[in-house]
C-alpha cells in the first residue's frame, strides 16, 4: 500500500514498546516504529525532508507502521516475518542486533549461535529462521552493494539529492561502492556528492 514518506521529522520517542519517530507529510503525521539503529539517524525538525521506507502490517487487533532509512533493510524485515513464530518485534530485535547485510550473512552461513544473540531469539527460533530463510535469502534480488556503503549522514543525503535528479538506485549504490573508499572524509556531505557526481558522468 505504502512504499516510503518523504516529509519533515517532527518527534522522536523511546518507550517500553520501542523506537519511534514522527514524519509529518502533507500535512499529516504518520507514527513509525523503526530499529535502534535507524533511530539515532533521525533529528527533530532539521531542514529537509527525509525518505522512509515504510510496511503497514494490518492484523486483527492491531494496525502498525514500520519505517527504515533504506530499502533492503525493509525488505529483509518484511523476509524475518514471514517465518511463522517471527512477528514485527522479534523482527526488529534482530536488526537492532544486526544489520540487514550482516543477518544475511548469518542465515546463508547458518550460524544460528550468532543469532541467538537478538532478544528474544532462542536456538530453536534461529534454526528455524535459517531452515526456512537460507534458500529464499541465496537468491533474494536484495543488492550487495548496499552491504558496502555505510550508513552516515552525508551518504544519506547524498543518496536523496541524487535520486532527486533522477538517478536509479542501483546506479548510485554502484557510484558509491566505487568512491567511497577513495574518500578520507566520508561524513563530509559535499564531498561525497562532488566525488559521487563525477562517477556518475564518466
Amino acid at each position: 500500500m505504502f512504499d516510503y514518506f518523504k516529509g519533515f521529522v517532527t518527534d522522536k520517542r523511546k518507550t517500553a514498546k520501542g523506537a519511534f519517530v514522527t514524519i509529518e507529510t502533507a500535512g499529516t503525521g504518520y507514527l513509525l516504529e523503526v530499529t535502534e539503529n535507524d533511530f539515532i539517524n533521525f533529528n527533530i525538525n532539521e531542514d529537509k525532508d527525509r525518505k522512509i521506507y515504510v510496511l503497514l502490517i494490518h492484523r486483527e487487533d492491531t494496525m502498525a507502521l514500520y519505517g527504515f532509512l533504506n530499502k533492503e533493510t525493509r525488505d529483509i524485515f518484511q523476509i524475518l516475518i514471514s517465518v511463522s513464530g517471527v512477528g514485527a518485534k522479534m523482527a526488529i530485535a534482530l536488526l537492532n542486533e544486526f544489520d540487514a547485510c550482516d543477518l544475511i550473512s548469518l542465515v546463508i552461513d547458518g550460524d544460528y549461535k550468532e543469532l541467538t544473540k537478538a532478544k528474544g531469539v532462542g536456538p530453536k527460533l534461529a534454526q528455524k529462521i535459517i531452515l526456512e530463510l537460507k534458500d529464499r535469502l541465496m537468491k533474494t534480488e536484495l543488492p550487495r552493494n548496499a552491504c558496502t556503503i555505510p550508513q552516515t549522514q552525508a551518504v544519506g543525503d547524498t543518496q536523496a539529492v541524487l535520486l532527486s535528479l533522477g538517478y536509479e538506485e542501483k546506479e548510485i549504490e554502484e557510484a558509491l561502492t566505487k568512491v567511497l573508499p577513495a574518500i578520507e572524509d566520508n561524513s563530509n556531505p559535499e564531498e561525497v556528492l562532488r566525488k559521487v557526481l563525477t562517477c556518475l558522468s564518466m
